[in-house]
């Protein structure tokens, strides 16, 4: 097999679907599907996110869990919705550390910069940035992967943009309102919450999810900034940052190398020569991002699965072959520990 050297990602604002986040939005959903009398923790649990795991400050989750949760919650709740009530039921310290350093930046602007700065630690699903335009202070949220779920996709937007207006009302003023909001998604059959939320014009079916400030709101001061808080909470991102993007860069090539090698799999021994480092090494470095190098390997396997039982063409024996599964038996008991139904099931219901 050719040793395939992957290409790194930007460590910067990129965002994978192989990468960790924490769980802030999966809190906040339990939260809000306990009004619709819909309790998700069975759920949680069926991920590995048992009530234990999920107090936990250290817990990270990947995408697969939380797209998993996501949209079995909108299934559950039946609101189509419910990325704007579960972004507008939102507080600024569910964005951890950097939701302190807003509160304390010098302007909205300044809060805006500093959220997409460090937005790998504050549990986002979806690529940030922001930048001035001639509409005003242009800030835009991009899918991680365009394949997603459309439930998924519609649920992390409406969400992504649902929790910046309620964060910027709760700190910087009650009276806020976009210029516009922007979803690349198709108009839904009631538009009504959009406009109630956002008070401005909601447009679907856009190029692009985007939403846009004011300019005289981005110059507005924080009403709790504070330099020498804003300064030391920021030394603390900086710090947490470097050790998150040496981690989410290993995890990153890793999974790609897999997915690349795929229906074979690089041993372990072959990885950590591909690493210039030692199997122990290698072995540490997995145990501090929470995973093993077995785990990474199923969950490859499993997001292959998924993907070609969304096309109608391959058979189970060509998705066993193509997932790196020795049969077809191997294909279902891992389908059964995946997600509790037979490949055919699962087929129906994707």
């Amino acid at each position: 097999m050719p040793d395939k050297h992957p290409r790194m990602p930007s460590p910067g604002t990129s965002r994978s679907t192989s990468a960790t986040i924490q769980p802030n939005i999966l809190r906040y959903l339990a939260l809000v599907s306990d009004a619709y009398d819909v309790h998700l923790q069975p759920l949680l649990t069926d991920v590995g996110l048992d009530e234990a795991v999920m107090r936990s400050a250290a817990l990270r989750v990947s995408y697969r869990q939380g797209s998993v949760v996501i949209r079995r919650a909108v299934e559950l709740t039946g609101d189509a919705h419910l990325g704007l009530r579960v972004g507008a039921a939102q507080h600024l310290t569910a964005w951890g550390l950097p939701g302190f350093a807003l509160m304390a930046a010098d302007t909205l602007r300044d809060a805006i910069d500093t959220g997409v700065r460090f937005q790998n630690l504050s549990g986002a699903m979806v690529v940030w940035s922001a930048r001035p335009e001639d509409a005003g202070y242009v800030l835009r949220a991009e899918l991680p992967d365009p394949a997603l779920d459309p439930s998924v996709a519609v649920f992390l937007a409406e969400e992504a943009f649902a929790s910046v207006v309620a964060l910027t009302r709760l700190s910087a003023g009650a009276e806020f309102a976009p210029l516009s909001v922007g979803f690349a998604f198709r108009p839904p059959h009631d538009t009504g919450p959009f406009t109630e939320l956002f008070r401005c014009p909601v447009r679907f079916g856009a190029a692009e999810n985007r939403l846009v400030f004011p300019m005289a709101w981005a110059a507005r001061p924080m009403p709790g900034r504070d330099p020498v808080t804003y300064a030391a909470v920021m030394g603390l991102l900086e710090e947490q940052m470097t050790s998150r993007r040496d981690q989410q860069e290993l995890l990153e090539v890793l999974e790609i190398s897999i997915a690349q090698s795929l229906p074979d799999v690089p041993s372990f021994a072959d990885q950590a020569r591909r690493h210039a480092t030692s199997e122990r090494t290698l072995r540490r470095r997995l145990a501090e991002c929470g995973t093993t190098y077995e785990a990474l390997v199923d969950g490859v396997r499993r997001e292959r699965v998924e993907q070609l039982l969304r096309r109608p063409g391959p058979t189970l024996r060509d998705v066993a072959r193509q997932a790196g599964f020795s049969d077809v038996r191997a294909l279902r008991r891992a389908v059964r520990r995946w997600h509790g139904v037979t490949p055919g099931r699962l087929r129906a219901g994707i």
